[in-house]
């Protein structure tokens, strides 16, 4: 049993994930506007490029169904791939080499993602600290917010682009020696009955990993898109650009008060409520579009999409087991990451070709309601059974 204080534990991974998921997975969505303006990028190649970062999600999360390197060292090299993939986007304009550069950031936050939401999560769990896992997960929250309020200022005193890419670069090398320093073997040492064991029920599995990757397909059009569409309906940054900043603040608060509606609702319940409550913060700016509903749909999605992601790892840590959860989390991070592939790439041709994001605003809602069918018709959470 690991003696790591759970509140520490808390703190560093909180730590983990403002770096990690702000800088290495979100910075680029503040960044945009930004490069539009300088001419480096159209909607439909900023799309691509979004895409081309969720495959390396997907590849990272798909390396993490059976990582059997170091944690600690899988947890630090990943930081140190977040930063430097982000101070090089800053340090060519060249196209191709911005998507070398996304990609990798894409395998690097994945890869950290499966470690916090494994072994982090797993000793909250063993010191009897499970509430603390909000705290955590309101890392991405605030760093999400904390990129946006940073691009913020950098847009109201006619910032580059390259300036930011460097500064976050910067910050996520500094977080890296902070993590180094901190971190302690003992935080990822084996848990003492950490078997290799098979999810097993496969159908029971796909129930949650199905609506899992269609969350990641629909909440990413706005996580992509919303400061451009901001933009579109008012131009002073000083105004659109408090969309991404309420984004991540609405994350941040949504991941504290999400332990409180576990101590009363059930995973599955709150999953399929938060989802629900997403899609309508998609649906509003694709029947009306302008800042007021914009900034709806930065409070609706921003306020859920952690909450679905909690909701889930959570439901994959009871149906296989605290010690065993890493093949089941790995497997719904990769089809979350599938599902943002696809999203931001759709999207972009289909505002090239309509002039509007009210298609896929409006086809993401429709997927995201009917991809909790299943779970929703399946009440009955049964705990899966390991194979032997």
């Amino acid at each position: 049993m690991s003696h790591s204080p759970p509140l520490p534990t808390a703190v560093l991974g909180f730590s983990v994930l403002i770096f990690s998921m702000g800088i290495g997975r979100f910075v680029f969505t503040p960044l945009l506007p930004v490069m539009q303006a300088e001419g480096l990028l159209s909607i439909s190649e900023a799309g691509a490029l979004a895409s081309v970062h969720f495959v390396g999600y997907a590849m990272g999360a798909l390396l993490g169904v059976g990582l059997t390197a170091a944690p600690r060292a899988t947890l630090v090299g990943s930081l140190l791939g977040v930063g430097l993939s982000t101070l090089a986007m800053g340090a060519t304009e060249s196209y191709v080499l911005w998507v070398v550069a996304r990609w990798l950031a894409g395998v690097c936050s994945a890869l950290i993602l499966v470690v916090v939401s494994t072994h982090f999560v797993r000793r909250l769990a063993e010191a009897g600290r499970p509430d603390l896992k909000g705290l955590v997960f309101a890392g991405v929250g605030a760093g999400t917010a904390l990129t946006g309020l940073v691009m913020l200022v950098f847009m109201a005193n006619g910032i580059s682009s390259t300036v930011g890419w460097i500064t976050f670069g910067i910050a996520a090398l500094a977080a890296t020696v902070f993590v180094f320093r901190l971190s302690n073997s003992e935080l990822f040492a084996a848990a003492e009955n950490n078997r290799a064991h098979s999810v097993g029920s496969g159908a029971q599995a796909w129930r949650i990993i199905l609506p899992y990757g269609v969350m990641g397909a629909g909440y990413v059009i706005p996580a992509t898109y919303l400061p451009v569409m901001a933009q579109q309906s008012i131009s002073s940054p000083l105004i659109f650009g408090w969309g991404w900043p309420i984004f991540g603040i609405a994350a941040a608060i949504s991941t504290l008060l999400s332990a409180r509606m576990h101590r009363v609702y059930t995973n599955r319940q709150i999953w399929v409520f938060s989802q629900l409550v997403m899609a309508a913060g998609l649906l509003l700016p694709a029947i009306a579009p302008n800042i007021a509903t914009v900034t709806a749909s930065a409070i609706f999605v921003g306020g859920t999409f952690m909450v679905v992601t909690m909701a889930g790892l959570n439901e994959a840590h009871r149906m296989a087991g605290d010690g065993n959860a890493q093949r089941l989390v790995a497997m719904m991070t990769a089809a979350f990451a599938l599902g943002q592939i696809a999203g931001p790439a759709i999207a972009g041709w289909m505002y090239d070709s309509s002039g509007s994001f009210s298609v896929p605003l409006i086809a993401a809602t429709a997927l995201l309601s009917a991809s909790l069918l299943p779970m929703m018709l399946n009440r009955g959470e049964k705990k899966i059974r390991h194979a032997k």
